[in-house]
């Protein structure tokens, strides 16, 4: 069987190139497709070809790739992909427009509907630079809605990464996704049974990540917090925070990892897609405080691996994080719940169940079969 795998663009480091390369490794002998491709700054494919469409002559796109928005559908559709019996592609936005042959598949690994098109203004809140030119982008989004929905028919399944996904899948592409979380690699995080008396905080600083909750909660706390990261949020949120809070910026891996494995507990306060900070603190044994909508209630155990907090205010927050000081944690537990669920080999056992059922002769059993698969 020959197999085509396709991205959106690898211009960048993120969780959807993460789980690319992890599709890479696990189908070596599949040729690599994407639209856009920048060896320097994204994930490492060795010295395996990749194949790019015609934007990649144009200079500049792969550092401005996000002003190429309405040249992507042509570009995908552009790509001669008859010669594969199975696609699977790798998107929150484009990938999934590429032809096929009437006989082979199409499998979507979607990881989010295309967020700049559905959801603009929260969009354009994370990229300040485009804000002014709102009028002028909404019109052409306008148009682009329709294609999205035209070429979201084209995977003959979809993949998502939480139940939040897949019910945007369904509401707004009209079309069913089954779940399968994906992995991380926990043998790059350090088990600890012994917690040191602080808490963390590990995100982009920006503003739907919601530090601000976190850094407000700890003042009125005056429990010691350690914040990771960085972003145009940073001085607004130092100035407000007190001296039992410390923000560290970016920090190696290696650092991130003894914080993650020693702290009594890492605090998310976003709602989350999916979200792999949570399961990378219980590969850690650490427990999670969490804001429980979206990606989280697929991730996390109440009570097990994790408390949650159901409003997004600093004293939501603080009843949670006092009642994760006052548990018992069994983090030998709570590592074994990522490493069980969260594995890479626990994250293949399911696709290689899907592409077992999928190929087998379709039936509405067969189709259940799938859907069951988790």
């Amino acid at each position: 069987m020959k197999i085509a795998l396709v991205h959106d663009y690898l211009t960048q480091r993120g969780g959807a190139e993460r789980v690319f390369e992890l599709l890479c490794k696990r189908f070596p002998e599949a040729d690599v497709f994407t639209s856009l491709y920048d060896r320097q700054h994204t994930v490492d494919l060795g010295d395996r070809p990749v194949h790019t469409t015609f934007l990649q002559s144009f200079p500049g796109a792969t550092r401005y790739f996000r002003l190429m928005a309405p040249l992507y559908y042509p570009a995908f559709r552009a790509l001669d992909l008859h010669d594969y019996d199975l696609i699977i592609s790798s998107s929150t936005s484009f990938a999934k427009a590429v032809r096929k042959r009437p006989d082979a598949k199409h499998i979507c690994f979607c990881h989010n509907v295309t967020r700049f098109l559905w959801d603009t203004k929260t969009y354009l809140r994370e990229y300040s630079d485009y804000r002014n030119l709102y009028p002028v982008l909404e019109s052409i989004f306008k148009v682009m809605r329709q294609y999205d929905l035209k070429y979201a028919q084209e995977p003959d399944l979809y993949i998502a990464n939480s139940t939040t996904v897949a019910e945007r899948i369904r509401r707004i592409y009209n079309k069913e996704a089954m779940v399968i979380n994906y992995p991380i690699d926990v043998d790059k995080f350090t088990f600890a049974d012994k917690k040191e008396s602080f808490f963390l905080a590990s995100a982009r600083m920006i503003s739907y990540k919601r530090l601000d909750i976190i850094v407000e909660a700890f003042n009125w706390l005056g429990w010691k917090l350690y914040i990771t990261g960085d972003g145009p949020e940073r001085d607004r949120l130092k100035a407000q925070a007190m001296d039992n809070i410390t923000f560290l910026g970016h920090v190696s891996d290696r650092e991130r990892t003894q914080l993650m494995a020693t702290a009594q507990a890492v605090i998310v306060a976003a709602l989350e897609d999916y979200g792999l900070v949570p399961i990378e603190a219980n590969a850690s044994g650490t427990p999670v405080v969490a804001y429980g909508k979206g990606g989280v209630l697929d991730t996390q155990i109440p009570g097990e691996t994790g408390v949650f907090f159901d409003r997004q205010t600093p004293e939501s927050l603080q009843i949670a994080l006092k009642q994760a000081a006052t548990t018992k944690w069994d983090y030998r537990k709570i590592r074994e719940h990522a490493v069980n669920r969260f594995s890479e080999s626990a994250f293949f056992d399911q696709v290689e169940q899907v592409l077992e059922q999928f190929f087998q002769p379709r039936s509405n059993s067969n189709l259940q079969a799938i859907a069951q698969i988790r």
